[in-house]
């Protein structure tokens, strides 16, 4: 009876993490990302306004070149510039990968200085784009959602970002 309540437990704990994070999908170490094109994400190019963390969330996305799309992200709270992301999703080969990096509001990086965050492609589908914790969906041509998994103290959260376009 001991070991069924562990078990019971252990699943139960899987199944609320699994359905906290019901719009984000991980990329399984030794899978292959499929094919994809930056045509495939087109759809995000443009410049996007939101609330998130008890501020005003910007995000501009750059449309495909060279191999290409790039962004910029800003929070401000209070008035005041929180932090940065610059990055962009990658061309490489015949798939796509997303990256970026956070800045304070004094430019200053958080990660080292050739560290990246690198988000591998999962899964893309017409209206949703699944990088590893990352996903990016359509909901018509003047509003996307983004969901990322934020970790905080060893738990993992799966935070939205609603945008309109600006």
């Amino acid at each position: 009876m001991k070991h069924f309540a562990s078990v019971f437990a252990i699943l139960f704990f899987i199944a609320i993490n699994c359905s906290a994070q019901e719009n984000t999908l991980k990329f399984i170490d030794g899978s292959t990302s499929p094919s994809a094109t930056l045509q495939e994400a087109s759809w995000i190019s443009g410049s996007w306004k939101g609330e998130a963390f008890g501020g005003i969330t910007e995000e501009i996305w750059s449309p495909p070149l060279g191999d290409s799309m790039m962004f910029s992200f800003k929070l401000v709270a209070d008035n005041k510039v929180v932090f940065y992301e610059l990055g962009g999703i990658r061309q490489v080969d015949d798939t796509l990968i997303f990256q970026l990096k956070h800045f304070g509001n004094d430019f200053k990086g958080w990660e080292e200085k050739d560290e990246t965050i690198d988000a591998k492609l999962v899964k893309i589908e017409e209206n949703r784009i699944y990088f590893d914790q990352f996903t990016f969906e359509k909901i018509n041509e003047n509003e996307i959602n983004i969901y990322v998994v934020v970790e905080d103290n060893g738990k993992a959260e799966e935070i939205k970002f609603t945008y309109k376009r600006d």
